[in-house]
C-alpha cells in the first residue's frame, strides 16, 4: 500500500473523533455561524496535526533502538486507540454541551481530547519512518474537513450517528495495526 494512501486512511480514522464531537456540537447549537465553524475546525485540525508531530518527535527521540520490537509498539498503540474508540462508541453515555464549545477553554479542552489519539499515531509513524510533514498536514487537513462536515450535518441529523462513526474509526485503526504487525511477522 502506498504511504500516502496509508496516511489518508489513518487521517480519516483519526478524524472520526473530530466528526463525532462536531456532529454532537452541531446538534446542540441553535446555529453554526461561519466563525464558529472556522474556530472549531481550525483548532481540531491544528491539534490533530500538532499532536501527530509531537508523537513522532517523541518516538524519534526516545526510541532510537526500536527495530526489533517497533512493529509490536505500533500494533499495540493502534489497537489501544482503536479499542478505546470502539468502547466509547458502544457506551450508552452521551456528551452534553453547555455554553458555546467553539470558544475559550472548552474549545482548547475539546481540541486536546479529540487529538490524544493522534499522539499515539505519531509515535507509530516514527516507527514506520514516514514523511512526518506530509502526514501531519494530511491528518490536520482531513480533521479540519471532517469537523466542518460534522458541524454542518449536526444541524440536520440527530446524535444517533456519532457513536457509529467512532466505532468505524476504531475498527479501521485495528485493521491497520493488525496488517502492520502481520507484515512484520511475515505471516
Amino acid at each position: 500500500m502506498a504511504d500516502w494512501l496509508l496516511t489518508l486512511i489513518i487521517a480519516v480514522s483519526l478524524a472520526m473523533d473530530c466528526f463525532a464531537v462536531s456532529l454532537g456540537i452541531g446538534c446542540s447549537l441553535p446555529s453554526c455561524d461561519k466563525r464558529a465553524v472556522f474556530r472549531l475546525s481550525f483548532h481540531f485540525g491544528f491539534f490533530q496535526g500538532g499532536m501527530t508531530l509531537l508523537g513522532w518527535l517523541v518516538g524519534n527521540t526516545i526510541l532510537p533502538y526500536k527495530e526489533n520490537f517497533d512493529h509490536w509498539i505500533a500494533f499495540l498503540l493502534l489497537a489501544w486507540i482503536g479499542i478505546r474508540m470502539i468502547r466509547e462508541g458502544l457506551s450508552k453515555e452521551t456528551e452534553t454541551v453547555t455554553g458555546d464549545p467553539t470558544r475559550g477553554g472548552t474549545l482548547i479542552l475539546l481540541s486536546i481530547a479529540t487529538s490524544i489519539d493522534a499522539l499515539g499515531v505519531g509515535l507509530s509513524l516514527s516507527i514506520l519512518q514516514t514523511n512526518i510533514a506530509f502526514s501531519s498536514i494530511m491528518i490536520g487537513f482531513v480533521s479540519f474537513l471532517f469537523t466542518i462536515i460534522g458541524l454542518r450535518f449536526g444541524n440536520r441529523l440527530n446524535n444517533k450517528f456519532g457513536k457509529k462513526i467512532e466505532i468505524l474509526g476504531g475498527l479501521v485503526l485495528l485493521i491497520i495495526g493488525s496488517r502492520l504487525l502481520l507484515s512484520h511477522l511475515h505471516i
